[in-house]
């Protein structure tokens, strides 16, 4: 009995089709229709800033480094070898090192959030003292232009002069 994915995720078995699923027969030819080797997702996250990105690149390869000096350091240690002191020396200064790195770039990402602001959607109550701070400039204005008419002509009742 074959299995057979079909484009909603889900397998078919023997004789049924799937949903878009192409009817190919065992006699029929060997084309199968072509599917991409992904498939476009939209991102769950927001992409990283550039300067924050790269800081995290930077601090993921020294940590690595870092890790790598360490596992050196202890197994030549293991072995007695003359190189753990010189090793051990050096991955404490790594991990001065790697420790900076992540600090980096959480500053990095804490100035970026400061210096450029983050999305954010104003809650309910943000919407409705806006709206009430609206009204209130919309009928001042109302009030000052009603007010200006009137002083205009000397009598809040004629629009012309003739």
């Amino acid at each position: 009995m074959s299995v057979r994915v079909a484009r909603n995720g889900r397998g078919t078995r023997g004789g049924e089709r799937g949903v878009g699923a192409p009817r190919v027969g065992r006699n029929e030819g060997m084309s199968v229709e072509q599917q991409p080797l992904w498939v476009e997702e939209p991102a769950v996250r927001p992409r990283l800033p550039d300067p924050v990105r790269t800081a995290a690149v930077r601090a993921v390869i020294i940590v690595a480094a870092t890790l790598m000096q360490a596992m050196v350091a202890f197994l030549s240690a293991l072995a007695g070898s003359w190189l753990a002191f010189p090793m051990v020396l050096s991955s404490i200064g790594s991990t001065v090192l790697a420790t900076w790195g992540v600090l980096d770039v959480w500053i990095t990402r804490q100035v970026w959030n400061q210096r450029n602001g983050v999305v954010s959607i104003p809650s309910s109550t943000a919407r409705k003292l806006r709206k009430e701070r609206r009204r209130a400039r919309r009928a001042a204005r109302a009030g000052e232009r009603g007010a200006r008419i009137r002083s205009a002509d000397g009598s809040g009742q004629r629009l012309s002069r003739a």
